[in-house]
């Protein structure tokens, strides 16, 4: 397992009575990109299970398109009190350039057939059709909650390679193309969990209902009274083992308190 972990946290009894809340989003549609068959599967089956275990749930299949999407992490970041328990889930296509994430909603488009000296055209169509990452979770930590988890299953395929990797062109169906996936994430009081590594991709499973991430997510998200790093470390292995070591989550851990159970029983 890839893992980043920040100094050892303070103890912390659980959530108590504190608020759980999720935004869980899944695009499979793409109007301009490959079409995906796990997040939108992905979603409703996460977003079932946190129901179950006290999660206030926002999820909606309309969460699509850039405005919607952007709509509906707002009024998410604004329904955010201090002290809530935040999980945010992402499933679709993502990017990275210039060390920044990139969120791809379904209507993002097709960029043009560009040259070196066109970079800044790619900056501007992430920043006005694409939604940052990191934007999102600084947003959601600004709220002070108790601790954001936030996941991303969200790198499947070559979508625009990196000119400091390949500068023989840009277009992303040639055969040489390269890129360098999602670039690592951190913040004060979060856990922060990758599909796979930085730099890596994650193969759409067609024949499958759900990601191999997610599979293993599933599994393991209800066991009752067990810290969200263990089960992240459930997860890893068991997609490592499952994809041959080819699969490796990340995990980036700065959390301010222990014992984080998303399902609390009997305590």
């Amino acid at each position: 397992m890839l893992f980043s972990m920040a100094a050892e946290a303070t103890p912390d009894a659980a959530f108590g009575p504190r608020r759980r809340l999720a935004l869980v989003i899944g695009i499979n549609d793409y109007e301009n990109y490959s079409k995906l068959t796990n997040p939108k599967n992905d979603a409703e089956k996460l977003s079932s299970l946190l129901q179950s275990i006290g999660f206030i749930i926002d999820s909606s299949s309309l969460a699509e398109t850039y405005a919607e999407v952007n709509r509906k992490v707002l009024d998410f970041e604004l329904s955010i009190k201090p002290n809530d328990v935040v999980l945010f889930y992402f499933a679709g296509h993502g990017i990275q350039w210039e060390d920044q994430n990139y969120l791809m909603p379904k209507d993002f488009p097709k960029f043009p057939e560009i040259n070196e000296a066109d970079l800044k055209e790619i900056a501007g169509i992430l920043k006005m059709k694409a939604v940052n990452a990191q934007d999102i979770l600084n947003t959601l930590s600004d709220r002070k909650p108790y601790v954001t988890i936030f996941l991303l299953d969200c790198c499947r395929e070559y979508i625009l390679r990196n000119p400091d990797l390949n500068r023989d062109g840009f277009n992303s169906n040639t055969s040489n193309s390269k890129s360098t996936g999602l670039a690592a994430m951190h913040k004060a009081g979060a856990l922060i969990a990758f599909a796979c590594a930085p730099g890596t991709f994650v193969d759409d499973k067609p024949k499958d209902k759900n990601s191999l991430f997610m599979k293993h997510l599933l599994e393991h998200i209800t066991t009752p009274n067990e810290d969200i790093v263990n089960i992240l470390r459930d997860v890893t292995n068991g997609v490592m083992k499952d994809s041959n070591d080819e699969q490796i989550p990340f995990l980036s851990v700065q959390l301010r308190h222990k014992n984080i159970y998303l399902c609390e029983q009997g305590r």
